[in-house]
């Protein structure tokens, strides 16, 4: 699981709730974060709170594969353009001393974000991987004693992570598998429409 990215508690608890017709399983609360919008602004939990949103973990100039995820969220985006702000889409940055706000609004628009949906988040490096990895259970990191340029030393994982109005973790979801985003966009609508 350590490969995947998502924690063995985490793994076991998703194939748990997979294939099930009841509601979604919950997997864990996130704490409260805050971060710094791609506009400058704070943006966390409580902007967030009272609507679902997907997360996904990125850097703006990862040379392998950010670009595709993104495009996979863009997919997201596509797919839950009914829900409008309703539902929320959230990338965090892995890379926050590259990704100024004003980086991330930039790789925002060259993928066509939805600004009014869609947040790309940076801030401290160490609060931002306290929250991804102890939170969303998600690894991310950089190989010690890495230069600062060397872009293959940075890590983070590749799973969608669904979360409700509540802050409740509802699903991971591996980016790489067409079937499992498929059903992120399922499972996503469900949420949105239904609440579970």
């Amino acid at each position: 699981m350590a490969a995947l990215g998502i924690s063995a508690t985490a793994g076991a608890m998703l194939l748990r709730g997979q294939g099930s017709s009841g509601p979604l399983p919950q997997l864990g609360a996130l704490p409260d974060f805050t971060f710094t919008r791609h506009d400058g602004q704070p943006f966390g939990s409580a902007q967030l709170r009272g609507k679902p949103f997907v997360a996904n973990f990125i850097f703006t100039r990862c040379p392998t594969i950010c670009p595709e995820f993104t495009r996979k969220m863009v997919g997201v985006q596509k797919a839950t353009a009914s829900f409008g702000a309703g539902l929320q889409l959230v990338s965090f940055s892995v890379d926050p001393k590259y990704d100024t706000p004003e980086r991330l609004a930039e790789y925002g628009e060259r993928h066509g974000a939805d600004f009014s949906r869609w947040s790309f988040l940076t801030g401290d490096y160490e609060q931002l991987k306290e929250t991804i990895v102890q939170g969303f259970k998600v690894s991310m990191g950089r190989e010690p004693g890495a230069p600062e340029d060397d872009l293959l030393s940075i890590f983070h994982g590749t799973h969608f992570v669904l979360v409700d109005d509540a802050g409740q973790i509802r699903g991971y979801y591996d980016s790489a598998d067409s079937d499992s985003t498929d059903r992120l966009i399922r499972d996503t609508q469900r949420l949105a429409k239904t609440g579970h």
